[in-house]
């Protein structure tokens, strides 16, 4: 069933500029058997014409090169030390690792005995790290040794493996490494049997538990890969941490179903220099960062770094036209939005050799079909983000896994992704914000998102959170919670210079009416957390303790 996997990539990447057939023509591939990190990266990738290219290169900290070949061999022997420790098929395995070999290495052991890796961010406590291992039925956990101080009050029976020596408790990683080379696999993988099971960020409620499966993430990239316009020999660079789902869209699965390298840039804290330094050293041929990046970047006199850049995209959310344009100025290259989700690959997007329109996170992408759903349950131009699930696409999940092990499928016609977006006449997608977050103003559906936009593009707002406060008059007012940048003073007139930048730029039923400088309430992948926002405000009698106000400056109404 590779041929057939290898069909629909091929495809798409002889179409990887012609949107209007990749998207008229391509189909999912028809799957029976199928474990990619068997029958593919290593039947095709680790045994073709790439065996001896770099499949992963990480400098600084952890440095390593290695080939396909070398990975697959690797990725056997940790798969037999693994099944010599007792995991079995469908054993959930959490992986709390950074950017090092290993945690390619296990992943793709994982995939080849059948087992579901749990990934998870260095970041977790010794608390969350007991939470999850529970919630999500974990037995063995693989993490860097100096982290094992969290592991030892996990429960009896889990079995804890350290990479970088073993500390008491503990199996040391290199004894995995001292497996056999070949690999035999206990049975065959159905394309729906369980993967990878992902804890969302808990932005508005107790993070969800995500499960994928041998079809929606290896498969389901295919999507990603055509819109981060990837091509055999490429070497990607994607910024973004281990944990969270981005990493293995864009550090495993996407550029390795296109035969490209993984190239990670490991920094003890980050710079935008020296990152560029290594784009430009080692030949990076497609980038892919967030939006902070980004406005990190354009800092810098980009003009001064010659690259071999050639594909440039950005994710997370929408870039402003000043920094497109920056870039494209430097560089000549234009940053392409994309759009997804932990329980899916990429949806939208704007891929290689597309107009690209400012604001705009682009078309569905090849496999996927986009309805905006009203409140009425009716097609609009602007509603709800759904997917229908005849066809089914193949990158969406199977379920959200509940604490008893059981999973909920998505039932209905369609699935929702709970988030609005508007649709340009050319089939143009513009994000609109979470359904949660979108609140009422005067009557007025206000976007947090649009404005929040609006105010980053402000020289003193490094980052902004705009959420409704009560007003007697109008039911409720848009209230910006702003984390300043550094040289800036939280006094009264930056809120002033703030309140008068977005003056000029919005409406008037759209304006903030109210700004507190504060620092901003995150989740643990750095996501802001708006319902603690909501929630302070709902419960806030009178006005906040160093909150400012549009009314408090009667100058802004002598300019009009």
């Amino acid at each position: 069933m590779a041929r057939d996997f290898k069909a629909a990539r091929d495809f798409l990447l002889a179409h990887r500029t012609d949107y209007a057939s990749a998207y008229a023509q391509f189909r999912w591939p028809e799957l029976g058997a199928f474990n990619w990190a068997l029958d593919w990266f290593d039947a095709e990738l680790a045994r073709g014409e790439l065996r001896d290219r770099p499949a992963l290169r990480i400098i600084g900290n952890g440095s390593a090169t290695l080939t396909f070949g070398e990975l697959s061999v690797r990725s056997n022997r940790v798969a037999n030390g693994l099944r010599a420790l007792g995991v079995k098929r469908g054993d959930r395995i959490l992986l709390m690792l950074g950017n090092v070999a290993p945690l390619w290495e296990v992943t793709l052991a994982a995939m080849k005995l059948g087992a579901v890796v749990v990934p998870a961010t260095t970041l977790l406590t010794a608390d969350d790290l007991n939470e999850r291992v529970g919630r999500a039925r974990v037995r063995f956990t693989v993490a860097a040794s100096e982290d094992a101080g969290k592991l030892a009050a996990l429960p009896q029976g889990v079995t804890r493996i350290t990479v970088g020596g073993a500390p008491a408790g503990c199996v040391d990683y290199a004894t995995l490494l001292l497996g056999e080379a070949g690999f035999v696999p206990d049975g065959r993988t159905d394309p729906d049997d369980p993967m990878l099971l992902y804890f969302t960020s808990g932005t508005t409620a107790r993070p969800k538990l995500v499960l994928h499966s041998h079809r929606s993430y290896p498969v389901g990239h295919l999507s990603t890969m055509y819109w981060l316009g990837l091509l055999p020999g490429d070497v990607h660079l994607n910024v973004s941490s281990p944990g969270w789902a981005k990493h293995a869209w864009s550090c495993f699965f996407a550029p390795w179903n296109a035969g490209a390298t993984v190239f990670i840039a490991n920094q003890p804290r980050f710079n935008a220099g020296g990152l560029l330094d290594a784009i430009a050293q080692n030949g990076v041929t497609t980038l892919c960062a967030p939006p902070t990046v980004w406005r990190m970047f354009i800092q810098e006199d980009l003009k001064t770094w010659k690259t071999a850049l050639r594909e440039v995209t950005g994710a997370g959310e929408p870039l402003n036209p000043e920094v497109i344009d920056q870039v494209r100025a430097a560089w000549g290259l234009t940053i392409r939005d994309g759009y997804g989700q932990t329980e899916t690959t990429a949806q939208i997007g704007n891929p290689p050799g597309q107009a690209v329109k400012p604001g705009s996170m682009g078309r569905p992408l090849p496999g996927y079909t986009i309805r905006l759903i009203d409140t009425d349950d009716k097609d609009a131009d602007e509603g709800a983000v759904c997917i229908p699930l005849d066809p089914r696409p193949a990158g969406l999940m199977r379920g959200y896994q509940n604490d008893d092990g059981s999973i909920a499928a998505i039932g209905g016609a369609v699935y929702r992704t709970g988030d609005v977006a508007a649709r340009d006449a050319d089939g143009y997608l513009t994000y609109v914000g979470r359904g949660d977050d979108i609140f009422k103003a005067s009557d007025y559906r206000i976007s947090p998102f649009e404005l929040e936009s609006v105010l980053i593009e402000h020289p003193a707002v490094a980052e902004a959170a705009v959420v409704p406060a009560p007003d007697p008059l109008r039911l409720a007012v848009p209230k910006a919670y702003v984390a300043l940048t550094a040289d800036a003073e939280p006094s009264a007139a930056t809120a002033l210079s703030i309140f008068a930048h977005l003056r000029a730029r919005l409406s008037p039923y759209k304006r903030v009416r109210r700004i507190e400088f504060a620092e901003l309430p995150k989740t643990i992948s750095g996501k802001i957390r708006r319902v603690e926002l909501r929630r302070a405000e709902a419960a806030r009698s009178g006005r906040a303790e160093g909150e400012y106000r549009e009314d408090d400056f009667p100058e802004l109404t002598e300019q009009g």
